[in-house]
């Protein structure tokens, strides 16, 4: 198998320019020369091992991130860009793609906004006449998609939150529980918890200061809704600092991404990340023994796994995926190179679809991409009842996995063919940057390919991709 050549110029870039180093200077310390550095920059030469041992050595730089995924992700999300029929006739080889996600980064993210921009324009002005005349009809970003994108090249790790949650958690007391530390510390802060028969997960009375939780909701929701309220009223100073870092566009996409920061605190506090981390490699990422030892859900478990990407201490590189019964995306993640439908549903070939069919059991996929890479997918229905007769019931599917190399690592590769060819069924992201041609669930056509019709044949699709 040839060794893939490490390409990381922006990577390289970033790095320099945070240590406030010239190029001159960081080449000195590097031990290669100006023009190699340059080289190197610029993504004319792979990183060579010199170089990594060099990063490692003298900045303590965890190598991994030297290929994470941001390029992978702007390479996907650019290419679900290019779909868009205003493109039509405009295909641009993946080749170009690539090489202005890994040269040009922000360049890449500003064409994805301006896309954004436009994809609202066009939906604001099919509801033109409800819009003509007031003030907020002028486009502007999605709040909720500003937020998702934050964390989606945050990788979904928030290292400040993290690490406070963890501490947190560490301050139990002796033969005190999570929960008594939680219901402690809101107490020091003059909230008294009171649980009652509602149909509201949470609500907070400022005036009297009495944090309402649902007595119906199960002990890991309720505990849960308790560490967010901590969050947001003992961590409030670093969840400002890491909003004023994001620089939203909005009060609105702040607001999301507060609660969405005060969420992030309350799992991490719940499954702190070194003890974490260590009982998912002792028992194999069994979702069901890690959901018991923490006191969590499935689903937050699930999720958990997805942001163990600490520098020099990560997890295995999970994807996490939560879809609606019409396939809608809810949440996604991904640390692997898998990365998933910006718009639109998810592929639906992905064993995560078939979860709704069979409740309360683990589904199994080996799966590969169109780009030859492999993975082993997990997926489960969620149901959220309200707790009483009547109420309505809420069922999502969860779709956790990773690249299939991480198979022994495993609980439930076991017993699973990871080396039969013939074992891996063929998915994709979205069928528009899906080059498959045979593809018997396919929507639409797609976008880098040529349509032939035969009117003298009529098989799975009304069309041949060329």
């Amino acid at each position: 198998m040839a060794i893939q050549k490490l390409y990381a110029g922006a990577k390289l870039r970033e790095l320099r320019t945070k240590l406030a180093h010239t190029q001159k200077e960081f080449a000195a310390r590097l031990g290669v020369s100006l023009p190699y550095l340059n080289q190197m920059e610029n993504n004319n030469r792979p990183v060579s091992t010199t170089v990594v041992l060099a990063l490692a050595s003298e900045f303590g730089l965890d190598v991994t991130e030297l290929s994470s995924g941001d390029s992978e992700r702007l390479v996907s999300d650019m290419r679900e860009v290019l779909s868009d029929p205003v493109f039509e006739g405009d295909v641009l080889p993946l080749a170009d793609v690539q090489l202005a996600a890994s040269n040009a980064p922000g360049l890449a993210r500003a064409f994805i906004k301006l896309h954004q921009s436009h994809r609202q324009t066009q939906e604001r002005l099919a509801y033109l006449d409800e819009a003509l005349g007031r003030e907020d009809a002028r486009p502007s970003p999605s709040p909720w998609e500003e937020v998702r994108d934050f964390f989606h090249y945050c990788d979904n790790y928030i290292d400040a939150v993290d690490r406070a949650a963890e501490y947190f958690a560490r301050d139990t007391g002796s033969g005190q529980s999570l929960r008594d530390t939680t219901k402690a510390a809101l107490s020091a802060a003059g909230i008294t918890v009171a649980f009652d028969e509602t149909d509201a997960l949470r609500r907070y009375d400022p005036a009297s200061g009495v944090l309402h939780v649902s007595a119906r909701a199960s002990h890991a929701t309720q505990t849960f809704q308790m560490l967010l309220q901590v969050a947001l009223v003992r961590q409030n100073d670093l969840l400002e600092a890491t909003l004023d870092f994001a620089r939203f566009n909005s009060p609105a996409a702040r607001d999301i991404a507060k609660m969405g920061l005060a969420n992030y605190f309350a799992g991490a506090a719940l499954m702190p990340y070194g003890r974490f981390l260590e009982h998912a490699q002792s028992c194999r990422h069994d979702l069901e023994v890690l959901a018991t030892q923490f006191g969590a859900s499935i689903e937050q478990v699930a999720h958990r796994l997805s942001t163990l990407q600490r520098p020099g201490s990560k997890g295995i590189p999970f994807f996490f995926v939560r879809v609606d019964q019409a396939g809608t995306i809810t949440k996604r993640h991904s640390a692997t190179r898998l990365q998933f439908a910006r718009f639109g549903g998810a592929c639906p070939l992905w064993n995560v679809h078939s979860a709704f069919e069979t409740p309360g059991r683990f589904l199994r996929q080996l799966a590969e991409t169109p780009d030859g890479v492999r993975y082993i997918s997990l997926a489960r229905d969620i149901s959220k009842p309200a707790g009483r007769f009547g109420a309505p019931v809420r069922r999502y599917a969860i779709s956790l996995g990773c690249e299939v190399r991480h198979a022994p690592a495993l609980v439930y590769a076991d017993g699973m063919d990871t080396t039969r060819a013939s074992a891996f069924e063929p998915i994709g992201i979205s069928c528009r940057i899906c080059e498959r041609k045979h593809c018997h669930q396919r929507s639409v056509p797609p976008l880098e390919r040529q349509l032939v019709v035969d009117p003298n044949l009529r098989d799975v699709l009304p069309y041949q991709v060329d």
